[in-house]
């Protein structure tokens, strides 16, 4: 049924968080000021964790969780640290309030499920993708939005960099915003990958993007036409003939290299600029749907969940158990490299 070996959840001996979700986990985001990370899963529920770093020893402490009426896709946490939204299946977005010990409130409404939401402070709004095929924006003190873009397609994937706004829908189309002018698309492209796209990432410097596919492989991609010949894809997440999904990608908030994530159990770690894959992790015994840098880099978790990838008919309730854990990047693994044959980078 799959091609998992022995149940080994951890062969990176990473450290396990106290009391995980009880279903699929489909969103990891760490607060952007502390070591508060959440959680959104399948089972309807947003969890909140406060991790701790004593040298290399980590402890996690469940702090809170509150419910939606429907499996929850994804969640986002506000500039400040103090708030956390979140959105789902229920069509949804709900703002809380957590450091304040506010109760949720619900601040986005769509025709269809959310499946991204991105806090933009330079904005102060609050963006939502849905499957609905649009893009709201919204003011959280309004109950309106205050702009509904129309995509081509549903929502399935969505990065912000402000001013630069990335978004994938169903049929590989990649339209990129600049969110100064939030109401005009400002390039549409077709994703230079051959299959479904799953994730994208804005690069720090809003050069340009990531877009991850069902099909085990990244494109690199630049913006300015002057650009387009540093543009590339790679294969990850592949062994022999099996190929699997890349389920996330996250830039290393220091080093500006990334991590990405997949459905073969497996995370690794690549520097763009020299092309090169810094470290690969050893694949744990089922799927990788998510993964987040903390604020500092300093660690990187990760989920470990069953994906859905393979259909309903292969997930087992009954043994299917869910895991989030947390690797402490060494800087080797993460810090990137000069290219090969250069003097320094440029």
């Amino acid at each position: 049924m799959s091609t998992f070996g022995a149940a080994n959840t951890n062969p990176n001996k990473s450290y396990e968080i106290t009391q995980p979700p009880g279903d699929s986990i489909s969103s990891l985001s760490f607060s952007p000021k502390a070591n508060f990370l959440m959680a959104t899963s399948w089972d309807n529920q947003v969890r909140c964790w406060e991790v701790s770093r004593n040298g290399t020893v980590i402890t996690s402490t469940p702090k809170a969780s509150i419910s939606h009426d429907q499996p929850v896709l994804c969640s986002t946490w506000k500039d400040d640290g103090t708030t956390v939204f979140s959105g789902g299946c229920d069509k949804q977005a709900k703002m809380w309030p957590l450091l304040s010990g506010g109760q949720p409130v619900t601040v986005a409404m769509h025709d269809a499920p959310i499946k991204e939401i991105a806090w933009i402070p330079e904005m102060n709004l609050l963006a939502t993708g849905s499957l609905d095929k649009t893009i709201k924006y919204w003011d959280t003190r309004q109950s309106n939005p205050v702009h509904t873009q129309q995509l081509p397609d549903r929502c399935y994937t969505m990065s912000v960099k402000y001013p630069l706004m990335v978004v994938g829908t169903a049929d590989r189309n990649l339209i990129v915003f600049n969110l100064q002018n939030p109401q005009t698309e400002y390039k549409r492209i077709v994703s230079p990958l051959k299959y479904q796209t799953r994730c994208v990432a804005a690069f720090p410097d809003q050069q340009g993007f990531l877009v991850g596919s069902i099909e085990g492989r990244v494109g690199v991609h630049h913006l300015d036409d002057t650009q387009q010949s540093k543009n590339f894809t790679f294969k990850c997440h592949r062994e022999s003939n099996e190929i699997y999904s890349v389920n996330s990608l996250s830039f290393h908030p220091v080093h500006h290299t990334f991590a990405t994530a997949g459905s073969d159990g497996a995370f690794n770690f690549w520097d763009k600029d020299s092309k090169q894959r810094l470290k690969a992790m050893q694949r744990c015994s089922q799927p990788i749907p998510c993964g987040a840098f903390n604020n500092d880099g300093s660690i990187y978790a990760y989920a470990v969940s069953y994906d859905w990838s393979k259909g309903a008919e292969n997930h087992n309730p009954t043994t299917a158990k869910n895991y989030i854990y947390m690797h402490l990047p060494q800087e080797s693994e993460v810090k990137g490299k000069p290219r090969a044959g250069s003097t320094g980078r440029r």
